[in-house]
């Protein structure tokens, strides 16, 4: 009888510790390599980088126990992928780590916000799907070509992941990108004889003392928070909702805000919900009772704290290995994040043109009064929108 009951208790447990573990690490190793990417592309060092992830990572897993445990729900909070490809492209504003840092902060700052100041969410959210997808799509665009132009100049090390990448996504979709990544950075470790050997587990904790520009702020900062409400905060609610969870939006909010403020300080970026990943912790494999399925989320937070010790080898493996080849990595992991998202900036007809005028100003990179294309994308769409007057009719 004993048996039977201590048997029943680990089948119980059993599905929820796969499903965090599976979404934590899936996840992560998808991203690793384009979040590495946007920190050193803004000029942090290689201490700063290790001290970013690490963090990240801590407050990722940390957030997802008290969150999920606190509301019963499988509440998980990861890193913004998006976000992480569009700060790429504000590298070439070559503010500086220190600024970066600041926008970092105040985007944090504006999270929290809209959790406490309801108005906010609903101004972000009136900005038409389409454009604000079609800012996403131009911006993330060039990493999206990444892996096919990596794969003329790096053949032997790309292609076999490309064809690893393309046969899990018809099987097995969640895996397609991770397992595509280990194969490239497994080949490229033998031909460039490639070690994280030498490197400490844990960084030394390297803190950023941030600083605020108007650049940074218009650049970066209000971006960063657009792309982050808009392709994870509030797909993540609507995921949630979608298998009858109601998100405590404004502790959430608020929480991933302030704790995004003390990352900011060590040149972390972003925190927030997950948004495709949710789904693995919020079905019913995770559990096939709704009500236990908190344990996956309380379980992946374990897994991200516990990869968050392994940083320091990773950092140094990763930055030693060819940009194009870490491009070509990240380029993968943001495929579906472009297929969504441009399948939401055409969806409407009357708002293709703006859409379209947004994801090309987007993808060209310009750089206008020291401000990156992103918020210009954003800017050039919504004027094409307003002068159209589609916007009257759809009152009207």
């Amino acid at each position: 009888m004993a048996a039977s009951s201590f048997a029943a208790r680990l089948s119980d447990v059993k599905a929820p510790v796969l499903a965090g573990a599976v979404a934590s690490v899936t996840g992560t190793a998808a991203s690793t390599g384009l979040v590495l990417s946007a920190l050193t592309s803004l000029g942090a060092t290689k201490a700063q980088t290790a001290t970013a992830i690490f963090v990240l990572l801590f407050l990722y897993g940390a957030l997802s126990i008290f969150l999920s445990r606190r509301y019963r729900m499988p509440i998980s909070i990861v890193w913004s992928t998006p976000g992480a490809a569009m700060l790429i492209g504000s590298g070439e504003l070559h503010l500086g780590f220190a600024q970066a840092a600041g926008a970092f902060i105040v985007t944090a700052l504006l999270l929290a916000l809209t959790g406490l100041w309801p108005a906010l969410g609903r101004l972000v959210s009136s900005i038409p799907k389409p454009i604000a997808s079609a800012m996403l799509a131009g911006v993330i665009f060039h990493f999206c070509v990444a892996p096919f132009s990596s794969a003329a100049q790096y053949p032997l090390v790309v292609l076999p992941g490309l064809v690893v990448w393309l046969v899990l996504y018809r099987v097995a979709t969640i895996w397609a990108a991770p397992s595509a990544m280990v194969v490239i950075f497994g080949i490229a470790s033998t031909q460039f004889n490639l070690s994280g050997a030498g490197s400490t587990v844990i960084p030394n904790l390297d803190i950023v003392a941030p600083e605020f520009s108007i650049a940074a702020i218009v650049s970066i900062a209000i971006p960063l928070y657009l792309v982050t409400m808009a392709s994870q905060n509030l797909p993540g609610v609507a995921i949630m909702k979608s298998f009858g969870y109601e998100v405590p939006f404004r502790p959430v909010m608020v929480s991933t805000g302030l704790g995004a403020v003390v990352a900011g300080f060590f040149g972390g970026f972003s925190l927030n919900l997950a948004a495709i990943t949710a789904a693995l912790n919020a079905n019913d494999h995770a559990h096939k009772d709704p009500a236990k399925r908190w344990l996956a989320s309380v379980f992946g937070g374990v897994v991200y704290i516990a990869m968050a010790f392994a940083t320091g080898v990773i950092v140094s493996f990763v930055l030693a290995t060819p940009k194009d080849i870490v491009l070509a990595t990240a380029g993968l992991a943001l495929m579906g994040t472009i297929v969504n998202s441009v399948s939401a900036a055409v969806e409407q007809t009357e708002l293709r043109l703006p859409a379209i005028v947004t994801f090309l100003v987007g993808a060209s990179g310009i750089i206008v009064a020291g401000i990156g294309s992103a918020f210009w994308a954003l800017v050039a769409g919504i004027l094409v929108w307003l002068w159209l007057g589609w916007n009257r009719k759809k009152v009207a």
